[in-house]
């Protein structure tokens, strides 16, 4: 199996559904003909070096996978026929230089995926619940009535001595 990087550019008058589904798309028919995805990298809304189909700007994509050269015929098949991608660009790694870099990447990213999942999780564990104006009402009552238990134990304590 050979080593690919292919980067997608989407029309970025997609909505974010629709840019999640082809993306998707591609990440299925890759798999669907033995392709193994080791990482991918959404880069998101950027600006292109000049206009393409009087379009400014494009939603990137990377994929980082191993795969047998059918796969990627058929792959790069389906994006020229679909009319959501403007771009593409698909790089085979062969030699010792790149698949050094290949590798560099695939755990740059796959690393990062990890540790975006984990920040999810933590945040969600951590994310405070809003104050409501009931919970401070609430909140309120209790000190005031901390603060009338407080005085009546004084009250009990100066009158026994």
């Amino acid at each position: 199996m050979r080593h690919y990087e292919l980067l997608t550019v989407l029309k970025p008058t997609l909505t974010e559904e629709e840019t999640k589904a082809k993306v998707n798309f591609i990440r299925e028919v890759l798999e669907k003909n033995g392709a193994e995805i080791a990482a991918f990298q959404e880069m998101g809304t950027r600006r292109l070096a000049y206009p393409i189909q009087k379009l400014e700007r494009g939603y990137y994509s990377v994929f980082y996978f191993t795969a047998p050269t059918t796969a990627i015929l058929e792959v790069e098949r389906l994006i020229r026929i679909t009319e959501e991608f403007i771009r593409f660009m698909s790089v085979k790694y062969e030699n010792q230089k790149e698949m050094k870099y290949w590798n560099k990447q695939v755990e740059k990213f796959a690393i990062k995926e990890v540790s975006e999942v984990k920040i999810e999780e933590t945040l969600s564990e951590e994310a405070p619940k809003e104050t409501t104006t009931e919970d401070l009402v609430a909140q309120e009552a209790v000190s005031v009535e901390e603060v009338v238990v407080v005085e009546k134990a004084e009250e009990v304590e100066t009158t026994q001595e």
